[in-house]
């Protein structure tokens, strides 16, 4: 006899500020469950987890646990007060003598437990949050992003923790590569409604776009049939009145289902503008050094960085990776050493601590008191890319509704602020991205556009980040930062790292694709061919998607100016295209010659 679940939620509905989160919600958690809770951000992610820990009381409908089940919950936000320690407090629902488990989690999450809870800072909170419930061990675990303030190493041993656990969890994460180890079923939430999946997460994206193609196929039907008895009743309503009163009644039926039918949240309207060109030395840094009470940050480190480079840095809490992006960027003078910064540069900085978020202003005071970006004379409309816009227009490109304009920054979700200090980027013209943790509590789908504009962007990228699937798809080099100063430069983005530096070891290498060079790891060529080094390997494989991207954008600038009248309607707009199409050819050319020089080397 199949035994009972161990969480259902039936029939629920609730309700916030007179909207409906959910109504009619269902969903079912089995024992040994590994499943990956999605969704956009604001589509109750969040709220629904704490439904199922019962923390949120929903207005109608039922929770049932199975009699003798723990339901152990991580939020993102843990009230701590009451506890001198992060140890007390992690320990707090463990028997006497138990409390080497909160140890142990906090030596593979790197946190004091001897911290004091006065002054710890959010991620120490959150880890020990963490902690806690690990040490407890509960049949269900409900997971709010719990990889956020983690390092990657932290992440890896979490992931190890959670593959072999035995407990059924439930798990809200941002980190692709998190979910696609761990889960085995996805829970996916949309407007207000659960869809299940009996597949992880790496399923998801496949599923979700078969639903929506097949919704958009019932929707197209039902308006042709609205159209066509639409027709009906103009035309022979008159002639068979009562015969046809059923019918008239279907027609309005038609039109309520149609009615009803909520649509989709669209993507973030997000885009970048890379402006003028900066030079095509962007940094040098040669020989520099930092050292910050007693602990060396960097020691001799060296790099040459290049309009167009996109360099992810890498490595553990602590070791000081903020702190050298801020050298390379001119916010703080080396020890040792010297940096140069290059000509024309237009800086844009994703601050990880959102401290360029004023919590006490409202969204549309965030957006048209800084300087540069308001409109003069004007306090309802904003520049965005040198183009005058209504800020609530605006924010609502950003997926924020007029309700949200006048309410304060603090009032919103993590994945909201970030989307807020996205907006307030991009509203500028730059062509240097400093983007310092960007990956936080933003959604799949804001995720994947996020990382599609940088590839695009023709402009630099230093990226600061723990999610080695964002890293994977957008670097082209990864500066490694291993602790004692050492900071190591690798080709390519974090699978491409970890090959690399296994082989540098002498560990034996397994065969892995990678997003950057079409399928193959920088390890899966074990040596680099001829007399290329490993940096030239890397060029030779990337060159063939970069001659392809530029063959696709002078198509698409030859389209723009074969019409025959922009040269007389818009003379700027043809002068602008000329420039772009003569550009993308003299890259074209290069990158072609640069291929074949490389080709016959490796060839010999």
């Amino acid at each position: 006899m199949a035994r009972a679940p161990l969480l259902q939620l039936s029939d629920i509905s609730l309700t916030f500020g007179g909207d409906p989160v959910f109504n009619g919600l269902d969903l079912v958690v089995q024992q040994g469950d590994h499943v990956a809770l999605v969704g956009r951000n604001g589509s109750g992610k969040s709220t629904l987890m704490k439904v199922m820990a019962s923390l949120v009381e929903a207005d109608s409908g039922s929770r049932i646990i199975r009699p003798g089940t723990a339901v152990g919950y991580m939020d993102q936000h843990p009230d701590i007060s009451g506890f001198d320690t992060l140890g007390e407090f992690a320990a707090s629902g463990l028997a006497a003598g138990e409390e080497y488990k909160v140890a142990m989690a906090a030596e593979g999450l790197k946190f004091d437990p001897d911290g004091k809870t006065a002054t710890a800072s959010g991620g120490e909170r959150r880890r020990a949050a963490l902690a806690k419930l690990l040490a407890e061990a509960p049949g269900l675990m409900l997971l709010d992003e719990p990889t956020n303030h983690l390092d990657i190493e932290a992440i890896a041993w979490l992931e190890d923790q959670l593959k072999n656990t035995r407990a059924a969890f439930v798990l809200i994460s941002h980190d692709r590569a998190f979910l696609r180890a761990l889960t085995k079923a996805t829970l996916w939430i949309d407007r207000g409604a659960v869809r299940r999946q009996e597949q992880g997460f790496d399923a998801f994206e496949a599923w979700r776009d078969k639903t929506w193609e097949e919704e958009d196929i019932n929707r197209h039907k039902l308006d042709r049939k609205i159209k066509s008895e639409a027709r009906w009743a103009v035309e022979g309503i008159s002639a068979r009145r009562k015969r046809n009163q059923g019918r008239v009644r279907a027609l309005g039926d038609l039109r309520a289902e149609r009615g009803n039918m909520i649509r989709r949240q669209g993507a973030a309207a997000m885009a970048l503008d890379s402006g003028q060109k900066s030079g095509k030395r962007v940094v040098e840094a040669f020989g520099i050094s930092k050292t910050f009470d007693g602990k060396t940050i960097c020691r001799d480190f060296s790099i040459k960085i290049a309009r167009g480079d996109r360099i992810a840095f890498v490595g553990p809490n602590g070791v000081g990776k903020t702190t050298l992006l801020k050298m390379l960027t001119g916010e703080l003078a080396p020890d040792g050493g010297e940096v140069k910064l290059g000509t024309r540069l237009e800086m844009a900085v994703f601050d990880q601590n959102r401290s360029k978020l004023d919590p006490d202003l409202s969204l549309w005071d965030s957006m048209t008191s800084e300087e540069g970006m308001r409109v003069s004379g004007k306090a309802d409309q904003v520049m965005v890319r040198g183009q005058p816009k209504h800020v609530v227009g605006y924010l609502k490109e950003f997926l924020f509704d007029e309700s949200q304009v006048r309410a304060p920054v603090r009032s919103l979700s993590g994945g909201e602020k970030a989307r807020l200090l996205l907006a307030k980027i991009m509203a500028r013209e730059s062509n240097v991205l400093v983007l310092d943790e960007p990956t936080n509590d933003l959604d799949v789908e804001t995720l994947d556009l996020l990382q599609e504009l940088l590839t695009d962007f023709d402009g630099t990228v230093l990226l600061v980040s723990h999610d080695r699937d964002f890293i994977d798809r957008v670097a082209t080099m990864t500066v490694a930062m291993e602790g004692d100063g050492d900071a190591t430069l690798y080709p390519g983005g974090w699978s491409d790292y970890q090959d690399q530096r296994q082989e540098r070891l002498g560990i034996d290498v397994t065969v892995k694709p990678s997003r950057q060079n079409g399928g193959k790891s920088a390890a899966a060529e074990k040596k680099p061919a001829g007399a290329l080094s490993y940096t030239e390997q890397h060029r030779l494989e990337e060159l063939p998607g970069i001659m392809e991207r530029l063959e696709a954008e002078i198509v698409k600038v030859t389209d723009f100016m074969s019409d025959p009248d922009l040269f007389t309607k818009e003379p700027l707009k043809f002068q602008k295209a000329t420039d772009a199409l003569l550009e993308r050819q003299a890259a074209l050319d290069a990158a072609e010659e640069e291929w074949m020089a490389l080709e016959d080397r490796a060839a010999k």
